[in-house]
């Protein structure tokens, strides 16, 4: 319940935030509140996915992106992710989630999101890092074809999917939401 009034409270600071081009990096900021941890008393692991969503919807909104999806009927929702992690977030410390869109492939958008703190020097560090595959369906029904998408929003200039991110991609994807995925351990 706790990530609902999160999402609410910046949900309402987004569109107090400076306004940003579709491409740019959005950076939202947070504190680590006790509800975020785990037993050993750091940020748990599956907290980290949750605070990306709502750094994503940050960003959408102070873009201008979640106003053309609202106009049009779509929703994006999450088809992978991974995260790899260098250092534990505390209680009460302050963070940012850097956000920016990489690119796109024929079926999904590709986003990369970074947890960071100042070091010694002040200067931004890498605690955490995220990246998700996400898609965006019509709410009456089926999937945003990528040349709508990018026709709405508009077309990058110098992003790119890094090779790695498209084969994990396939590597890890799921069989469509209509063809048999049986769970049978081998």
């Amino acid at each position: 319940m706790h990530m609902f009034f999160r999402t609410l409270l910046h949900s309402l600071l987004s569109r107090f935030g400076p306004r940003l081009g579709h491409y740019d990096v959005a950076r939202t900021r947070f504190i680590t509140s006790p509800t975020d941890l785990d037993i050993l008393r750091h940020m748990n692991n599956g907290v980290y996915l949750s605070i990306m969503d709502v750094a994503r919807f940050d960003m959408l909104h102070r873009t201008g992106v979640w106003k053309i999806f609202v106009e049009r009927g779509w929703y994006p929702v999450v088809v992978a992710e991974t995260m790899s992690f260098r250092k534990s977030l505390t209680v009460g410390q302050r963070f940012t989630v850097e956000s920016r869109i990489l690119g796109f492939d024929a079926k999904a958008v590709y986003v990369e999101q970074r947890f960071v703190r100042p070091d010694a020097a002040g200067e931004p560090e890498i605690y955490a890092h995220g990246f998700i595959r996400g898609r965006f369906l019509k709410r009456t029904g089926g999937v945003v074809p990528m040349e709508e998408l990018l026709e709405a929003v508009g077309m990058p200039e110098n992003v790119t999917v890094p090779a790695w991110l498209l084969e994990w991609s396939d590597d890890v994807a799921m069989p469509a939401t209509r063809a048999p995925a049986p769970s049978i351990w081998e």
